[in-house]
């Protein structure tokens, strides 16, 4: 019974790291997807293409391991309104 408190205690902490991380990767892709929209007109070097895509690719994957873990975060009020 105490172990079970225990890892249900260490349970949460992963997954709100977790949830945490999601965010602020998903900000972070936001802000490099937006800074290579916004330098586009100006040709685009491949740093700032490359930076996006890494971005992207954290965010997947940590999206990935969410659902591994079968976890869910808050949702957003734009998107579902009842």
């Amino acid at each position: 019974m105490l172990f079970k408190r225990q890892h249900d205690r260490v349970k949460q902490a992963r997954n709100q790291r977790l949830l945490d991380t999601i965010y602020d990767t998903k900000a972070s892709w936001d802000h490099a997807r937006e800074t290579q929209r916004a330098v586009y007109e100006a040709n685009v070097s491949s740093e700032l293409s490359d930076r996006a895509k890494i971005q992207e690719q954290k965010y997947l994957y940590l999206y990935n391991l969410a659902r591994r873990y079968k976890l869910h975060g808050k949702l957003n009020k734009g998107v579902i309104s009842q």
